[in-house]
């Protein structure tokens, strides 16, 4: 197979724009590192108490005595399964839902207000009564969960099916289309990039969501290590939670981030 030559002006393009992406990583790195070093040294000296603002070397101790009791990996896999349940269950509904609320015009004018009114209820003042439907359990922080990325999902994503170019649209049902070929040769790959956003604003959602489940009803996960820390004035285990959930959510968004190169390779 012949090798492709490349112009010494590409090779250039691609050394500046990869020497600019470590830049920018190494940035972000040096940043956090620094953070991390002024902390230490402000409550080392005493100019921040570190009874209230913990401290690096304090998290990782607390994060070591977690790990030897069990309880670091027991607590984030509790959040973390509620976490990625609510996630999945959410993204696939609120897909589907936008499909159909595009499919059907009719359906979609007289969902609208609905979904604006669901979207700015306070989503919290719903805890008793997801409380007394589902119980103080796994279930209850689901359906939180679900409840706070369901909305968001839908209208983010419809909103992006009903942008797709008209012409384009107009052009394939002239040549003969149905709804389902437009949306899957058109629509669909129109939106892919909006889809991946939504699905980054997800995944803090979804966090958000199981939190504020566990913070209701739970009786183990990060969100319980959270509420414990705090009626104890233990905030090491406070600060070594939030840490903990920082290092997940990142984890996740890099997964995200992952589908999203994958999908621009495919459709590329």
């Amino acid at each position: 197979m012949k090798k492709i030559k490349f112009s010494k002006a590409h090779y250039d393009f691609l050394r500046v724009y990869n020497t600019k992406k470590i830049v920018v990583l190494v940035s972000q790195i040096s940043i956090l590192i620094c953070l991390i070093l002024a902390w230490e040294l402000l409550t080392k000296y005493e100019i921040i108490s570190s009874f209230f603002f913990s401290s690096p070397s304090q998290i990782v101790k607390t994060v070591g005595e977690l790990w030897k009791s069990g309880e670091l990996i027991y607590h984030s896999g509790i959040t973390l399964s509620e976490t990625l349940i609510g996630f999945a269950i959410a993204t696939g509904v609120g897909f589907l839902v936008a499909f159909m609320l595009w499919y059907s015009d009719f359906l979609r004018r007289v969902s609208e207000p609905y979904l604006v009114v669901l979207n700015s209820l306070p989503k919290i003042a719903l805890g008793p009564i997801i409380i007394i439907w589902f119980g103080a359990g796994s279930k209850a922080i689901i359906f939180m969960c679900i409840l706070i990325v369901v909305i968001v999902t839908i209208l983010n994503i419809l909103n992006s099916f009903t942008n797709c170019d008209k012409q384009l649209i107009a052009l394939a049902m002239s040549l003969g289309a149905n709804k389902f070929q437009i949306f899957f040769k058109l629509v669909l790959p129109s939106s892919l990039k909006d889809i991946v956003s939504t699905l980054k604003v997800n995944v803090g959602l979804s966090w958000i969501g199981a939190i504020m489940g566990e913070y209701l009803v739970s009786r183990a996960g990060l969100g319980y290590l959270l509420i414990y820390g705090g009626q104890v004035f233990n905030l090491n285990l406070v600060m070594t939670a939030t840490v903990v959930l920082c290092v997940l959510a990142s984890f996740m968004y890099f997964a995200v981030a992952l589908f999203e190169k994958i999908m621009k390779k495919h459709f590329n």
